[in-house]
């Protein structure tokens, strides 16, 4: 009992000192055009639509974070209770946002959607509304019972119906001193900072560097079907990714989107204030 107290104190003065869900101030406009943010420094191209409905958003350099924020996922809301619903939108990260006045520039489909119903046309009419927002998290709660009861919550922020971490083969790519991928469904709330890539079976790891945005490449190609490791991190923790299937077979193509058999569904934390971990309705 004594041990489960304690547990149950150290749980509580983590969950003090650290948070998954910080929320943030700032502003938002919106682009008229997906288009303009399909084809954003992300490097997702007419992919990008598909991500969150076609609810794309541009982050300034510290949410980019040098292209290793793509594909992150955030709730937003606008302040105004009058025009704005409580619950806001999901928008996923696929362009570079270079006006310092808001932290976001929006889909114009994403910017109606915080909206009340039957009011989209009211806020497009603002063209920049205040907001706040946070990494999007969609909860699941286990119960450990063992004399006491403690609740806990596993977040799992970009949701890709069952979708594993895809990577694609882009058009640059050439048999056999050059490839360049693409990666698409990344889980979790942590970000891929690093990447290699070795031949099935071999210890022999080449790394791989970040060409832009979501796109990794490199000149030192293994021969035979290939494999893959990630270094993600985010907030307090860094951990590797292992893919130790075959992600791409010896006749890999171009354009093609392989499976590479994981999801990444690690959660960062971070120290910050105030700390919102409730579920916008």
């Amino acid at each position: 009992m004594a041990l489960l107290l304690s547990l149950l104190f150290l749980l509580l003065a983590s969950s003090a000192s650290s948070c998954d869900r910080c929320l943030h101030q700032s502003k938002a406009a919106y682009f008229p055009k997906a288009s303009a943010l399909s084809a954003g420094a992300c490097g997702y191209g007419s992919l990008a639509l598909g991500l969150s409905g076609g609810h794309l958003a541009a982050g300034v350099p510290s949410l980019y974070n040098d292209g290793a924020g793509c594909g992150a996922c955030f709730q937003i809301r606008c302040k105004n209770p009058a025009l704005c619903s409580s619950a806001g939108t999901r928008v996923t990260l696929t362009h570079l946002n270079h006006n310092n006045r808001t932290d976001f520039v929006l889909s114009s489909r994403a910017f109606m959607a915080m909206a009340n119903k039957g009011m989209g046309r009211d806020i497009l009419k603002l063209g920049t509304v205040d907001v706040e927002y946070k990494r999007q998290a969609i909860i699941k709660t286990f119960i450990m019972t063992l004399f006491l009861e403690v609740s806990s919550s596993y977040w799992i922020p970009c949701e890709y119906k069952n979708q594993n971490l895809g990577i694609r083969v882009e058009e640059s790519s050439r048999k056999p001193d050059y490839l360049a991928i693409k990666l698409l469904y990344q889980g979790g709330q942590t970000e891929v900072v690093a990447m290699d890539v070795a031949r099935v079976g071999s210890s022999n790891w080449s790394f791989m560097s970040r060409k832009h945005g979501a796109v990794w490449d490199t000149s030192r190609v293994p021969n035979g079907a290939l494999q893959f490791r990630f270094v993600v991190t985010g907030g307090f923790d860094g951990k590797w990714i292992w893919a130790k299937t075959v992600v791409l077979p010896a006749d890999w193509r171009i354009g093609v989107v392989y499976d590479s058999g994981v999801q990444i569904t690690d959660i960062a934390q971070e120290g910050c204030f105030p700390c919102d971990d409730s579920q916008w309705r």
